[in-house]
């Protein structure tokens, strides 16, 4: 990101997770992975009793390699299995399935209104399952970055590893920093990161579930933006 001095410098950067707080793509993740472990390995498994709300990719898969004894342990194996994710992934949002949740256009434009404002990605998909997920429904331009699931396996490392690049391409501090998500690892995340915590009820976690973790702003959901928004400007 090229921030030019006629441009005002970023005084709030929004790092938004994917899956149920952005979009839904009705499990079509999980039907990539099912796929591909099959693929490659003969296994098949619905993948239905792996949790994936909230948690990044290797983690997945890393669940996956023990519940079967796949050695996805090894970089080669992981590297020749991920390709195959990818190509199911393709396949199964040809054409496109699910849809970005009410209210995030909206939103989006929003922050890009903000001169000062900028938009960024917390996700434990891998980049190339964020960026086709993104991608399938227009979005994927709309981030100035990211910090994505092949980067740590933990969430919190994740988060602390966004706020450090959203330090080193703005100066902005943590407590500078938004993150936008639907289960409470997003809020876990965002409190180990230092920065402020929005829990939505739009996808894997109910409304009470937040609110056992007290983020710092719960709402229903996105679809009217403008509480958010106003909450924001009193950071």
């Amino acid at each position: 990101m090229d921030l030019q001095p006629s441009i005002p410098l970023p005084t709030l950067v929004w790092l938004f997770d994917i899956d149920g707080t952005l979009l839904l793509t009705e499990g079509a993740g999980r039907e990539a992975m099912a796929a591909a472990v099959k693929e490659r390995y003969g296994v098949a498994d619905d993948l239905r009793s792996i949790a994936f709300a909230g948690r990044t990719d290797p983690l997945i898969v890393t669940d996956i390699a023990t519940k079967h004894g796949l050695p996805l342990d090894d970089p080669a194996e992981n590297a020749a299995f991920w390709p195959l994710v990818h190509a199911h992934m393709r396949r199964v949002m040809d054409p496109p399935r699910g849809g970005l949740l009410p209210g995030v256009p909206a939103l989006l434009d929003a922050v890009d209104a903000e001169p000062s404002w900028l938009s960024a990605l917390l996700t434990g998909n891998q980049v190339e399952m964020a960026h086709i997920k993104l991608g399938a429904f227009g979005v994927r331009e709309r981030f100035a970055f990211g910090a994505f699931g092949d980067e740590a396996v933990d969430r919190n490392a994740l988060a602390i590893l966004a706020v450090e690049r959203a330090w080193e391409l703005t100066g902005l501090p943590a407590n500078r920093c938004i993150v936008v998500g639907d289960t409470e690892h997003d809020i876990a995340c965002a409190r180990a990161a230092g920065a402020h915590a929005v829990a939505v009820a739009t996808g894997g976690s109910s409304r009470d579930m937040l609110a056992a973790h007290a983020p710092d702003l719960l709402l229903d959901s996105l679809a009217d933006p403008a509480r958010l928004l106003a909450w924001a400007r009193t950071l």
